[in-house]
């Protein structure tokens, strides 16, 4: 497990300030809602369903915000919706530093601070909603920092399985020159094509991301240059939950080829099960793309075992706990 880290002081203040609907579709749609962490606000998209089978907590990448969760126009892209009308609860979180606690993005880059702010908000977010079996946690590019962090806490004790989709251990041989480094800004005009190309993966409207943009906090530049060879690896390597990870056929950032899918599933030893997948007519935005529901249909099936898993385990303890408190009678 993770080192202990400073928790958010008992008295802190918590209460929604804004809930607003996405679209007229009613109780289909995603919320908006907004919560107060100790004077910061923190934001995100909630798809509540009656009697969930678990809760799914979604962590969008960089320059963008929870809105990667359920595509602006296209509803049959929508993870969101896709996960609620398979019987989950999402909770899509804008992460320290985006959304309403942008204001706040130069206090946040401490990893603990982060990582408390994240469980204290969807503490918030659900309130005493049910959460079903427990959490599943799923996160994209940059976002797949603070899910593994929250998947090896101490407080996680009820976190089904993983999904990751957009990073890796090594860059793709297309971004080289391109990306950031230290000592030198990222070629804009470069990543962008990393990112959005080959644009007929994605509906016309969406290239670019214009439509979920959402300015990157500073601190998120040391986050990408200490990460795939350095925290991802420790990181990784205390999960123990089951983990998938998925890559675009059209990963332009990261490698996609078999090794490395391969590199990427020895980081994680202690999982009890760890599977890869290559997505194809994926690029590096999986889902707000055309690949979205075939990517969302197969991890919805991952997170399905997850959670049948926990649920038989549940079964099997009460079982045992119940013979062993009554016995057993012969008929």
């Amino acid at each position: 497990m993770s080192a202990p880290h400073p928790q958010l002081s008992a008295d802190t203040q918590s209460s929604p300030i804004e809930e607003v609907d996405i679209d007229a579709a009613g109780g289909t749609s995603p919320v908006s809602r907004v919560v107060d962490i100790d004077g910061i606000p923190m934001s995100g998209l909630l798809l509540e369903v009656p009697e969930p089978r678990a809760v799914i907590v979604a962590l969008h990448g960089g320059a963008t915000s929870s809105a990667y969760w359920d595509c602006p126009g296209h509803p049959e892209l929508s993870m969101m919706r896709s996960a609620a009308a398979r019987g989950y609860t999402v909770v899509a979180l804008d992460r320290p530093g985006y959304g309403a606690s942008r204001p706040h993005a130069e206090e946040l880059a401490p990893v603990h601070r982060r990582v408390d702010l994240m469980f204290a908000a969807l503490g918030q977010f659900l309130g005493t909603r049910s959460r079903g079996a427990g959490i599943f946690l799923w996160g994209h590019s940059v976002g797949c920092e603070v899910t593994v962090r929250m998947a090896i806490d101490d407080r996680a004790d009820d976190v089904l399985g993983v999904e990751l989709a957009g990073t890796g251990r090594e860059h793709h041989a297309a971004a080289a020159g391109i990306l950031g480094t230290p000592g030198q800004y990222a070629d804009a005009r470069g990543v962008g094509e990393l990112l959005w190309t080959p644009i007929d993966l994605y509906p016309p409207e969406i290239v670019g991301g214009a439509l979920i943009a959402s300015p990157t906090p500073r601190y998120e530049g040391t986050v990408t240059a200490g990460w795939p060879r350095t925290d991802f690896p420790a990181l990784a390597a205390e999960v123990r939950v089951p983990v998938h990870f998925t890559a675009g056929e059209y990963e332009k950032v990261w490698r996609n080829d078999p090794q490395a899918l391969a590199d990427v599933a020895g980081m994680f030893g202690a999982a009890p099960r760890v599977v890869t997948d290559r997505l194809p007519g994926g690029g590096h935005n999986l889902s707000i793309g055309y690949a979205a529901p075939r990517y969302h249909s197969g991890i919805l099936g991952f997170v399905d075992e997850c959670t049948d898993a926990a649920l038989t385990a549940t079964e099997t303890t009460a079982a045992d706990l119940i013979s062993a408190t009554y016995g057993t009678e012969d008929r």
